[in-house]
């Protein structure tokens, strides 16, 4: 291989040496070449650069790898919290709801049971048989009914009748009434807060 012709980097150079080197390079194996080039100091720097740069840059890609997983188990650990607790909740709810619930359903279950006793009490009063002792005890159990479990008679003459409160047994007609007025009561009603035990039983006396 011959030079073309100086360059500024091979000025002064005798041109028959010159073709003489680029002669005995040719013969060179290409991987001892290779292996030159790399032990030159330009190679050297370039390789101790190259590792360095890697070296420098693996830990920092790791730490942020870490970091990123860190975060994203972070954010599913409070999201399976977050769901926890709402269940936790949904179940503490349920459970007071569904215990108020058979409160009330016993405190009914118990005025059911004993509303023919409180039906003969009232009868008793009625005609004048509610003396003595037993009196006394009548007026007990209808004021520990009234007060644990709030149950209210009710049913009177000259109220207005209501069907969801009343129970129509006998109908009259009367001129004395612009609209159904309770004319007797047959069997007073029971409720518990709003809930209507037993409907009153009556006579309705209508517009004649």
């Amino acid at each position: 291989m011959t030079s073309a012709g100086p360059t500024p980097e091979n000025e002064g150079v005798d041109p028959e040496l010159q073709a003489a080197v680029e002669s005995a390079f040719e013969e060179v194996p290409d991987d001892v070449r290779e292996g030159l080039a790399q032990g030159s100091p330009e190679g050297a720097a370039g390789q101790a650069d190259a590792a360095s740069d890697e070296a420098a840059e693996d830990p920092l890609a790791q730490a942020q790898a870490q970091a990123a997983q860190a975060a994203d188990d972070l954010a599913r650990a409070r999201a399976d919290l977050y769901n926890l607790q709402q269940e936790y909740q949904g179940f503490v709810r349920r459970s007071r709801e569904g215990a108020a619930s058979h409160r009330d359903a016993g405190a009914a279950g118990v005025v059911e049971a004993l509303i023919p006793v409180l039906d003969e009490i009232e009868l008793a009063r009625q005609h004048g048989d509610l003396t003595g002792t037993f009196e006394t005890t009548a007026g007990k159990l209808e004021s520990i009914l009234a007060e644990k479990y709030s149950l209210e008679r009710f049913g009177a003459v000259g109220e207005v009748f209501d069907p969801t409160l009343h129970e129509a047994l006998m109908a009259t007609e009367s001129s004395e009434v612009t609209e159904p007025t309770i004319a007797a009561v047959l069997q007073p009603g029971y409720r518990l807060g709003e809930r209507v035990v037993r409907a009153a039983r009556v006579q309705v006396a209508n517009p004649a």
